[in-house]
């Protein structure tokens, strides 16, 4: 592994663990962390890797430190997870496509599309597993209504870790070689 794929492993990493940081539900580095990856990492295995690891050390500790009581002992995978990390991996894609060019107008667009993806996947596992929501289309469009509320805060935090993240990798591209592409 070069320096570049592990200061964007690190970087990854620290957005992560933002998460353990008192903030407003869903907003959080997920978009962000993904489409970092997808955009800057040359072994593309690793921007699938490296945000799904990050995400599961910070969800060990959440999950059981956290909200250790909810879950009633020590718990590796969460109800649900399994749609939060393909929301990731749909995220990874969606960079790949939308950031072989990385510039503002496609670093917001892929932001807005990442909050998007998360809201329909993580949501869409939601209306399958809870039997609150019949599984019908009145359901799905039920749940969907429910989460509406936390979207706002989803999209903000996209956008607010993807202009941090980008920016201050750019900005560290421009102010050392070391970062650049082999």
């Amino acid at each position: 592994m070069n320096k570049r794929t592990l200061v964007i492993g690190g970087v990854i990493l620290a957005a992560a663990l933002s998460r353990l940081i008192p903030h407003p539900l869903n907003f959080a580095p997920l978009g962000a962390m993904s489409l970092l990856g997808a955009a800057y990492l040359s072994d593309k295995k690793f921007a699938f890797i490296f945000p799904m690891v990050a995400y599961f050390v910070t969800d060990l500790f959440i999950n059981n430190i956290v909200y250790g009581a909810y879950y009633g002992g020590f718990t590796l995978f969460t109800p649900g997870f399994g749609w939060i990390y393909g929301a990731i991996a749909a995220i990874v894609l969606i960079g790949f496509v939308v950031l072989k060019k990385v510039t503002l107008p496609r670093v917001i667009g892929s932001s807005l599309l990442a909050s998007i993806a998360f809201f329909v996947i993580s949501n869409f596992g939601v209306w399958l597993s809870d039997p609150d929501y019949p599984l019908n289309a009145a359901g799905l469009i039920l749940c969907y209504e429910m989460a509406l509320p936390f979207f706002k805060n989803t999209v903000m935090g996209d956008l607010a870790y993807s202009a941090i993240l980008f920016g201050g990798f750019e900005f560290a591209l421009s102010k050392t070689t070391v970062l650049q592409k082999a």
